[in-house]
C-alpha cells in the first residue's frame, strides 16, 4: 500500500513538474519579438538619442546606443506598454492626456541649436485621431497663442498644419527666432510659418514612419522613408505671402518639400531671452508640446514603437534604411 503512495505521489510531482515547464514555455512564446532592427539605427551617424520603448509603465524609457541615456518622464501618470514594436516588441500607448518630457535643463546633446545646426528626426509610428494638428517630437515651444512671440521653438515634427497648406500632412518645424517667424523687413507673421509639407498624408490607423532632415538650408519631410517632393502652389498651399514667394534661393520661392530655411536653430540664452521669452527654453517632449498656452491641447494619440534623434541631416539612403528597418510590413499584419 505505502508503495502505492508512492508511485502516485511520483505521478503527481511528475505531471505538476511538467505542467510548470510548459506555462514557462508558453509564457516565453508569447513575449513579444521585434519586427525590426535597433542596430541599423544605432551604427548611423550622429545619433543622439533612439528610444525602443520597450519599458514598461511606470519607468523613464532610456535611450539606446548613445552616450547620453536621455530618460523621458512620464507625465500624467504611467504611459502603457503594450506588445507589438519595431525595436523592442513592443510600444508605448498614448491617449491623449499624456506625454513623455526631458526638462530644458537636462537635454544635453538634444539641445541642437545654433546657425549652423543640423538635425535629423525618425519615428516609427500608429497613429489615431488626426483631426487637429498633432505632435511626434521636438524641442517646441509656442507660446500662448497667435502674434506671442514668447516662445521658444527650436525643432519639431509635427502633423496636420492647414494655416500654411498642410492638412493631415507631415510638416517637420525649423525655427530660428523661438517665436515667430519674420520676414527679411522684420515684420511678424502671427506664427511660426516655416516648415516643409509632404505630398501624402500621414498614415491613420497603421504602422508608418515619419521623419525629417535639417541641413541648414533645406527641410525635408520623409513619410514611410521616401522624401516626396512637393514645389510651392503659392493660392493652394495659402502661401502667397511675399516670404514664401520671392525670399527663398535668389530671390526665388522657398518650395513646400524641401522647404528653404536657411537661418539656423533658435538657441535660447537667458542673458538675451530672460525678458522676451521669461519662460526658460523649451523642454524635449514626445507626443505633445506648449501650443495655445496649453501642453495636451496638440497631444498625439497611438503607439510609439521608435524615436531617433541625430545631430546631422541624413541623407535619403540613410532615411530609407530606417524606413527599412523598422519592418513595419511586418506589424501591420499583427493580429
Amino acid at each position: 500500500m505505502i508503495g502505492f503512495k508512492v508511485k502516485v505521489l511520483h505521478l503527481y510531482f511528475g505531471i505538476t513538474l511538467l505542467f510548470l515547464i510548459s506555462a514557462f514555455n508558453s509564457s516565453e512564446a508569447i513575449i513579444p519579438k521585434p519586427t525590426g532592427n535597433r542596430k541599423v539605427i544605432e551604427k548611423i551617424p550622429g545619433l543622439v538619442a533612439f528610444w525602443t520603448f520597450g519599458e514598461d509603465a511606470g519607468q523613464s524609457r532610456v535611450s539606446s546606443g548613445t552616450k547620453q541615456k536621455h530618460p523621458l518622464q512620464e507625465v500624467s501618470g504611467p504611459i502603457a506598454r503594450v506588445a507589438g514594436g519595431p525595436f523592442s516588441g513592443y510600444s508605448a500607448a498614448l491617449n491623449g492626456t499624456q506625454y513623455f518630457r526631458i526638462p530644458y535643463a537636462e537635454t544635453g546633446d538634444l539641445n541642437i541649436s545654433g546657425k549652423d545646426a543640423h538635425v535629423s528626426m525618425f519615428a516609427a509610428v500608429r497613429i489615431i485621431d488626426l483631426k487637429q494638428s498633432r505632435t511626434i517630437a521636438g524641442m517646441w515651444s509656442e507660446g500662448k497663442g497667435a502674434n506671442d512671440d514668447t516662445g521658444t521653438r527650436q525643432y519639431a515634427l509635427l502633423m496636420n498644419m492647414p494655416t500654411y497648406g498642410a492638412p493631415l500632412q507631415l510638416t517637420p518645424h525649423i525655427s530660428s527666432e523661438g517665436g515667430v517667424t519674420r520676414r527679411a523687413n522684420g515684420s511678424a507673421f502671427p506664427w511660426c510659418a516655416d516648415y516643409a509639407a509632404s505630398v501624402s498624408k500621414v498614415p491613420e490607423e497603421e504602422w508608418c514612419t515619419l521623419g525629417f532632415t535639417y541641413d541648414g538650408k533645406y527641410i525635408r519631410a520623409y513619410v514611410n522613408g521616401v522624401m516626396e517632393p512637393r514645389a510651392l502652389d503659392p493660392v493652394k498651399d495659402k502661401r502667397t505671402d511675399p516670404y514664401f514667394i520671392s525670399e527663398g534661393p535668389g530671390g526665388k520661392d522657398r518650395g513646400m518639400n524641401p522647404y528653404y530655411h536657411g537661418r539656423g536653430i533658435f538657441r535660447y540664452d537667458p542673458k538675451l531671452h530672460a525678458a522676451t521669452k521669461p519662460g526658460d527654453g523649451a523642454d524635449f517632449t514626445v507626443a505633445a508640446r506648449y501650443a495655445v498656452g496649453e501642453m495636451l491641447r496638440e497631444a498625439t494619440k497611438g503607439k510609439f514603437g521608435g524615436l531617433a534623434v541625430f545631430k546631422r541631416a541624413l541623407t535619403d539612403y540613410e532615411m530609407k534604411r530606417l524606413h527599412e528597418a523598422a519592418n513595419i510590413a511586418a506589424l501591420n499584419h499583427l493580429p
